[in-house]
């Protein structure tokens, strides 16, 4: 099978007006899962609910559910609720337990604990020279700088919209060839660094950055790293970011649906050459964007 991040040229367009076109049609889809650090679980929760109540229906209030200090999120699914859960890429292969505080229908709201599994995955490493020494090591201004934004988009990341856009289902928010899967163990001037948190799509400055599905944008700003940056809400503790834009066109608090243009695609802040940095955090999490896209991108890379 060959990989889909080597794929380039009209591949790309015609995958970018596939899922386009699919998502006319379809408004909400469970993520594809991948119970592995920098996945997604996907959780049910009848365990849950049949032991802290008799009732054999499924109530009609989502439970409240939380994996460590973060609140999940809860779609129904078939009849029945289901938790969807983002792992971190620190979390280690085992037994992880999800906390569900209220059922909907218990009225002591007893605690309940209910297990699921991650399974072991090992991702690339990747090398990239930087020119600007300071996006490797940055100087003491520079690091306050850098505190002062990180503390701005993690308030974002953990921002909790009780009411869902239900949409976790994504449209490309650009075309082009996945230049940096996410994932890579990454080495800048050979320098281990965090691993790679988003997914590069490569295109033309200039290129608009759309929106790949509807939300609310949370924060806009020009970030050391990131450079011009635009974060979107879309409900439940999911969050999407574009970096490394040369234009921002939208402002903190606008609604956006899909396809709306967020940017230009650019190479400010720490990069190499022009990309789109997307990132997609649920529950305060980095996770695999691809997760996120139709599986028709999967089954052509399968019979490609």
């Amino acid at each position: 099978m060959k990989s889909i991040y080597s794929k380039t040229g009209s591949l790309f367009s015609l995958v970018f007006t596939l899922t386009s076109i699919i998502f006319c049609s379809i408004a909400f889809a469970l993520p594809q899962e991948a119970a592995v650090p920098g996945g997604v679980a996907l959780v049910p929760l009848n365990v849950a609910l049949s032991k802290s109540t008799t009732v054999e229906s499924t109530p009609s209030k989502a439970p409240i559910v939380f994996y460590g200090k973060q609140q999940i999120m809860v779609h129904q699914h078939k009849q029945q609720w289901i938790a969807v859960v983002g792992i971190p890429l620190s979390a280690k292969p085992g037994t992880h337990t999800l906390l569900v505080k209220d059922s909907g229908i218990n009225k002591k709201h007893t605690p309940v604990k209910i297990p699921f599994t991650i399974q072991d995955k090992e991702y690339e490493s990747q090398y990239i020279t930087i020119a600007n020494k300071r996006h490797v090591n940055p100087i003491q201004k520079d690091l306050d700088r850098i505190i002062k934004e990180k503390s701005e988009m993690v308030a974002a990341f953990k921002n909790w919209q009780a009411e869902p856009e239900d949409v976790t289902d994504f449209t490309l928010p650009a075309p082009g060839r996945f230049s940096s899967p996410f994932g890579l163990r990454r080495f800048f001037n050979n320098e281990p660094r965090n691993p790679h948190s988003g997914l590069d799509i490569a295109a033309p400055e200039g290129t608009p950055a759309l929106s790949p599905a509807q939300g609310r944008v949370v924060a806009t700003g020009n970030y050391f790293f990131n450079g011009n940056t635009v974060l979107l809400d879309h409900g439940q503790g999911l969050i999407t970011m574009y970096c490394h834009l040369s234009e921002i066109h939208v402002k903190k608090g606008q609604s956006v649906k899909a396809g709306d243009t967020l940017g230009l695609v650019g190479k400010t802040g720490r990069a190499t050459g022009p990309h789109l940095h997307w990132s997609v955090s649920l529950n305060n999490t980095r996770v695999d964007p691809m997760l996120f896209l139709k599986e028709e991108i999967s089954q052509l890379e399968e019979t490609d």
